[in-house]
Parts: C-alpha cells; sequence; structure tokens
C-alpha cells in the first residue's frame, strides 16, 4: 500500500538504513559499558547545573532523572536519533537506558544534543520504570528549550510530573524536540 508516493515497505528500509547511519555516528558510548556513560552524565549535569541554574532546585525536588549526555540526530527525508544514558535517584544510577526517535518528512542536517527528563512524581518515574519502552509525548514541558533558552519553572511546569531540559546543540539540523521518542531499559 502506498501513502504519498512512499511504501510501508520502503519507509521501513529507509528507517532501518537511517538507524545504521546513526550508530555509526560517534556515539562512543557502549564500547567502555556503564563506566564511559556514568562519566558522560556527570559532566552533563554538571554543564546543565552551570548553564541553567533553575535546574538545580528541580533536580533537588524529582524524585529521579533520566540523563542523555548524547544524543545523535540526523534526517535527509527519513530521519532518526539515538543515544544512551543513565536513570539516577537520589543521585544514584539505578538504571541504563538507550533513545531512539524515527522520523520522516521534510528534513536535512545532523546535530547532537543532551537531554535530562526530572520526574517530579514517584507515579512518574514509576510508570517509567515498569513500562518496557516508554514515549515522550507532547504533553512533557520543557524547563529549558531547543533554542537553548532557561525557562522559568511555573505553577504550570511545577505541576508537571514529567519535565524536560534540552540542551547543548551542536550540528546543523534546526529544533530538538523529544515528542515521539522512545526509551528503553539496557544492559550496557
Amino acid at each position: 500500500m502506498k501513502t504519498n508516493g512512499i511504501s510501508r515497505r520502503a519507509f521501513a528500509a529507509g528507517a532501518l538504513a537511517s538507524t545504521g547511519v546513526l550508530a555509526a555516528c560517534g556515539n562512543g558510548v557502549g564500547s567502555r559499558g556503564s563506566t564511559l556513560i556514568d562519566a558522560r552524565v556527570n559532566a552533563t549535569l554538571e554543564e546543565m547545573y552551570r548553564s541553567y541554574p533553575n535546574t538545580v532546585s528541580l533536580a533537588q525536588k524529582a524524585n529521579g532523572m533520566l540523563v542523555m549526555p548524547l544524543v545523535t540526530e540526523a534526517g535527509l527525508g527519513l530521519g532518526g536519533a539515538y543515544g544512551r544514558g543513565a536513570l539516577l535517584v537520589n543521585d544514584v544510577t539505578v538504571d541504563y537506558y538507550s533513545v531512539f526517535k524515527g522520523s520522516g518528512g521534510l528534513q536535512i542536517g545532523a546535530q547532537q544534543f543532551a537531554h535530562v527528563l526530572f520526574f517530579m512524581t514517584q507515579d512518574a518515574l514509576t510508570d517509567f520504570r515498569r513500562s518496557p519502552g516508554w514515549a515522550a509525548g507532547a504533553d512533557l514541558e520543557y524547563v529549558v528549550s531547543d533554542q537553548g533558552d532557561s525557562v522559568a519553572a511555573d505553577t504550570t511546569t511545577a505541576l508537571s510530573p514529567v519535565l524536560a531540559a534540552v540542551f547543548a546543540r551542536a550540528g546543523l539540523r534546526i529544533g530538538a524536540t523529544l515528542e515521539g521518542t522512545k526509551y528503553t531499559r539496557i544492559i550496557p
């Protein structure tokens, strides 16, 4: 069946090829396992706290944080993103996760960025940990926008169960959103 001139088979083949390209983008995580992930997580948190001081109080209030220190995103018509990180509860790593995002449409370029999800309620953290593959949706509230601006935590964001900070962008692709991004527990 064809939709808009692209068959499902062609779309699936393109998405699979994009995943291979992303894996070869030099993410580097996984080759030395958890030690490298932990070092990158610590460096990412230090950078976030230094660049966006409002995230310090969010981290103190959060029940847990998922830190993805390096996500590589690329697209040419079809695209995707991939990275690895760690879930911290009380400043201790409890699990490791990978992130994957596939996309199609008018897009070209590549970029790398970091992001942190703040689980502000115990229920949100529990749902995330119990899920076989948790997907970020449009209802995610941002405390650091994709332009790198720091957004004040107002009453709306303070009541949100999951908050996101997207920062440290490098590359030639516009925008970094987490909508449609899937997180899966891994063993590094």
